[in-house]
């Protein structure tokens, strides 16, 4: 299964607010589980098993926004800024190579389609490239960090 529809997936069984997922084939089935706590951090767990019993298990344990995270990513009026998100999960890198200097810095003017960072995923350095032609107003991730899938990256005021 493609890595990319899976997380699509996790994130509306998240949405939905379903407490539990199946979905079988004849070589693999993926439960999906979601616990909300109040006030803690949301979690959601994947296990892919093969058809097979004797096969190992293979679980995959994914990390959502706790409710403080969210509250500062509502304070930024989005209407406003044009937020570009992180299209994979990987390691976030704001430079070509570790000698070079940074694509874009805060204040900045980029055309759409500029290079703004590189994601880092299983050994391939991907581009995220501008949506629109603005200016960046802030840059919500460190260098060398991990992101995931659909993680605001940069605000983006557009001209």
């Amino acid at each position: 299964m493609d890595y990319k529809k899976l997380q699509q997936f996790i994130d509306s069984v998240v949405k939905t607010g379903a407490a539990e997922v199946i979905v079988e084939s004849e070589d693999m089935k993926i439960t999906i589980r979601t616990q909300l706590p109040a006030n803690t951090v949301a979690t959601t767990q994947v296990i892919a098993q093969p058809a097979v019993a004797q096969q190992p298990q293979v679980a995959v344990t994914e990390q959502v926004l706790s409710e403080n995270k969210d509250e500062k990513v509502n304070e930024i009026d989005e209407s406003k800024f044009h937020v570009v998100k992180s299209p994979m999960v990987g390691t976030f890198y704001r430079k070509p190579a570790p000698d070079k200097p940074p694509f874009i810095n805060v204040g900045d003017e980029v055309k759409k389609g500029q290079v703004l960072c590189l994601i880092e995923a299983m050994k391939l350095f991907n581009e995220v490239e501008a949506e629109v032609d603005g200016k960046i107003v802030k840059i919500l991730v460190d260098d060398a960090s991990p992101v995931e899938f659909d993680q605001p990256l940069f605000l983006i005021e557009p001209v």
